[in-house]
């Protein structure tokens, strides 16, 4: 199985995908469970993400770049830990995908949900998620919650920004490659409350 956490940023997806790797280590001990995230994972999609997100130009990256940097990374990704994991059978939980920059980069930065999905369809390789789920919150609060404004350059995005790319996943979800695998929770204050609802989504769906 193929687990993906979206939303944009201060949504809680490093916490809660860490809480569902901690889950099913306890109620399936005997499975091979990783987590994972995009971008990164790897030593060289580390390094990518570096390149992206955390170092600081003289000149603006172009939107275009920035997506097949993201693609780059991704395959290596995919490759080097996703489909590995899926092969044997295992449990792959990731802290965002190909749908991140549908909704950034297609959306939030103009370039079209159908040009940026179709820069990622060889990159996906055919691994599409099992189920995604979408952590929705208001721009204005998400921003608030951030803890890394100095070393990722999304975080310093204005509101407007984010809700394009709030709107960009709305978008997404209405898709038909989607519609049947990406489900919206809220965002509540403690995250025990919104694991709960990832728990309720899985269980309802016969995934867990």
């Amino acid at each position: 199985m193929y687990i993906v956490f979206e939303g944009i940023v201060g949504t809680g997806k490093s916490t809660l995908s860490s809480m569902l790797l901690e889950h099913f280590k306890k109620e399936l001990p005997d499975k091979e469970v990783i987590l994972t995230r995009e971008p990164g994972g790897g030593e060289i999609a580390e390094a990518i993400r570096t390149l992206v997100q955390a170092t600081q130009f003289n000149e603006e990256m172009h939107a275009i770049t920035t997506m097949y940097l993201y693609a780059a990374s991704r395959a290596q990704t995919i490759q080097k830990i996703v489909k590995p994991v899926l092969k044997r059978n295992g449990i792959v939980i990731s802290d965002r995908s190909f749908i991140t920059s549908l909704a950034y980069q297609g959306f939030g930065e103009g370039l079209g949900l159908e040009e940026v999905l179709e820069a990622n369809r060889q990159v996906i390789d055919n691994t599409w998620p099992d189920v995604v789920l979408y952590g929705d919150l208001a721009p204005e609060i998400a921003l608030k919650r951030t803890r890394d404004r100095d070393g990722d350059r999304w975080e310093t995005r204005s509101t407007y920004f984010f809700e394009k790319v709030r709107k960009g996943y709305e978008e997404v979800m209405k898709h038909e490659l989607f519609k049947d695998k990406i489900f919206k929770y809220e965002i509540d204050n403690d995250p025990d409350v919104s694991f709960d609802r990832i728990l309720t989504i899985l269980k309802n769906k016969d995934l867990i």
